[in-house]
């Protein structure tokens, strides 16, 4: 699972994928319409591999949250995000009982699952297994 190009614009629905950067700021391509525009450098962007949700003792990366998620529903779509918060709540809290329940609000839970559900439904979601470092090429 890859979310290293993966941006969040405040004030823009949805997420975007970083294809690549101008002089005053980013070309980008909406995953929802896969229609490319320029933002500025001046909006607030946030990549999805720096965003946590609050733990108790810890926070988690929402790369290890949807590794949860995803392998709790077998690679397929999660919960609506349309859902009450009450079932958004229920929901994390069997996918990640630590998480904090004061500092995580209802509209944390809602962009979750809605992220979720979009690169889910791209293909961007998949669990990669750990591959130990190759052995150095031996010496003839």
């Amino acid at each position: 699972m890859d979310l290293t190009k993966i941006i969040s614009i405040s004030g823009k629905p949805g997420l975007f994928k970083l294809v690549s950067q101008t002089k005053g700021g980013f070309i980008v391509e909406d995953l929802d319409k896969g229609k490319k525009t320029s933002i500025s450098a001046q909006n607030n962007v946030s990549l999805l591999e720096n965003v946590a949700i609050y733990g108790v003792s810890e926070e988690f990366p929402l790369k290890d949250v949807f590794t949860k998620i995803f392998e709790k529903e077998k690679g397929g779509p999660t919960i609506s995000h349309k859902e009450s918060g009450a079932k958004l709540r229920e929901y994390i809290e069997e996918v990640l009982p630590e998480y904090d329940e004061d500092r995580v609000y209802d509209s944390d839970l809602k962009k979750l699952f809605q992220w979720y559900n979009v690169l889910q439904s791209k293909g961007l979601l998949s669990i990669e297994e750990e591959k130990p470092d190759e052995a150095p090429a031996e010496e003839k």
